[in-house]
């Protein structure tokens, strides 16, 4: 099934400035982007004073005068997306950049390995908190209409029926090729791209262009869409420049944690492990300018995971002495090897543990069903289909049928290597039981008799071999003879 994420950033252009793990609500003072020296987006704090998207900067600094004002800078923006991406690529090779600050993945062949698509979904939600960064994400059969759930923040639609219904009540001018024609659109009374799909194609292609249609026609699955998929870097080296000077080991926890993720996305998609990085701590510079302090980690194992590496820089910044307040830090990968293939057999290897017979299990029981992978239950009854008992390995077996103990004299005795699930009645010729051949016992009877408080079962067994050599389990009954004498079963086979 195809499936994509698309990932909207709305917040990017303040967020490259402030990241959201490290805004401190006691000390911001307001933090203003200005776009063409009009406000393009502000922090909480700001818009709490009351400055507002549009706003000039002398109305800014009227409001607030100690706010952080800054220009947009598109070049941070695309780094933020290109670490954005480099983390995502843990989860799909196959990741693409979209418009107006969206990422977009085709999800369709993980979602087994990350266990469907809401658990992924919160992992990537997750994952976008840690580097700092608000995200609207969507999901959808078409990466176009993902692209305008997510700019809409209008939620996932997973079925293509559902994509319809969502996409038909969203706002025409989510589109950019349609907003140039707002006014157009307005006057007569296409608000929603439900409407849209509803106007005469050939006159809205020569008044709007085609771009409009290419643009609606792959959102709604009409024609393929085509994207040039990230591909990382031969090596790997990321940088962060702080948002201010930071000398708190949490902080800097947490701005490592940002390099680590795309460090997780680079191995993942190289098929790499990494078994040494380092962490530079970049200090002043210009005439007050510090050597940067390196925390070099070296791993007992290789690994592609960012979850022990976290808690490695953890021990390690929490016992590392601050000489300078730190305002960068860079991430290297000085030593990495190919990831260790999975083990391609089925069966695990000699010696494993528990945990490995289990996981060969639990993969026999998907592939061929749990009520075709079954674990032998044993209970302590003298009749054979009752001590007999198999069940699937995934059901919870009570304490007391797991310690069930058989009789020790059933363990001595004889028994057929495969039982058959219902005995089958054999015929009689001659005055002896017939299978194929006609069955000469050879063995003395083995008498049972059990399950008086469930239906009382009285029989004799014997093993019993045809003119092939054959050896069979057979039992007669007796109770309840026929007219020609008591009735044979054949009820398992020797080996």
């Amino acid at each position: 099934m195809r499936l994509w994420i698309a990932l909207h950033l709305p917040r990017l252009p303040l967020e490259v400035f402030t990241p959201s793990w490290s805004t401190d609500t006691g000390t911001d003072v307001g933090t203003v982007v200005l776009d063409q020296e009009r406000v393009l987006v502000a922090s909480q704090v700001a818009q709490d004073a009351g400055v507002r998207t549009g706003m000039r900067r002398g109305g800014v600094l009227m409001l607030l005068p100690d706010a952080r004002i800054h220009e947009r800078a598109p070049t941070l923006e695309a780094d933020a997306r290109q670490a954005v991406a480099l983390a995502l690529l843990q989860y799909t090779p196959q990741v693409a950049e979209g418009e107006e600050s969206t990422l977009l993945m085709d999800v369709g062949a993980s979602l087994r390995l990350f266990g469907g698509i809401r658990a992924l979904c919160r992992r990537v939600h997750a994952n976008m908190r840690a580097l700092g960064f608000t995200a609207s994400l969507a999901c959808a059969p078409t990466a176009r209409g993902a692209w305008l759930l997510a700019r809409a923040n209008a939620g996932r639609a997973v079925r293509m029926e559902a994509l319809l219904r969502r996409l038909d009540r969203l706002a025409v001018l989510l589109m950019p090729p349609a907003r140039p024609y707002a006014a157009w659109f307005d006057g007569i009374g296409c608000h929603t791209l439900g409407d849209l799909r509803r106007l005469p194609r050939p006159g809205l292609q020569r008044r709007c262009g085609r771009e409009l249609l290419d643009l609606l026609d792959a959102a709604y699955g009409l024609v393929p869409e085509l994207y040039e998929w990230i591909s990382p870097p031969e090596t790997f080296r990321a940088r962060l420049e702080l948002y201010d000077r930071i000398d708190d080991a949490d902080l800097l926890l947490a701005g490592a944690q940002c390099l680590l993720l795309q460090l997780t996305g680079w191995l993942c998609a190289r098929q790499l492990a990494v078994e040494r990085i380092t962490l530079q701590l970049e200090h002043e510079r210009g005439r007050v300018a510090r050597p940067p302090t390196g925390v070099e980690i070296v791993l007992a194992e290789p690994t592609w995971r960012d979850e022990h590496l976290v808690r490695l820089l953890k021990e390690r910044l929490g016992r590392l002495t601050l000489e300078a307040p730190v305002i960068g830090l860079a991430l290297e990968a000085l030593q990495v090897r190919p990831m260790a293939p999975p083990n391609a057999s089925l069966f695990p290897e000699p010696g494993g543990s528990e945990d490995d017979r289990m996981r060969m299990l639990e993969l026999l029981a998907a592939r061929l069903g749990a009520d075709n992978v079954l674990q032998p239950l044993p209970l302590a009854d003298y009749r054979p289909e009752q001590a007999n008992v198999w069940v699937p390995v995934q059901q919870k077996v009570s304490d007391k049928a797991r310690n069930a103990q058989l009789p020790p004299d059933v363990l001595s005795l004889p028994r057929p290597t495969w039982l058959l699930a219902r005995p089958i009645a054999l015929l009689m010729r001659d005055h002896r039981p017939f299978y194929g051949s006609p069955l000469r016992m050879a063995s003395n009877p083995e008498r049972l008799e059990a399950g008086w408080w469930d239906g009382p079962e009285t029989r004799d067994y014997f093993i019993a071999e045809g003119l092939d050599h054959t050896l069979y389990w057979v039992y007669r009954e007796r109770i309840g003879m026929g007219e020609d004498g008591p009735k044979w079963f054949l009820h398992g086979l020797f080996g």
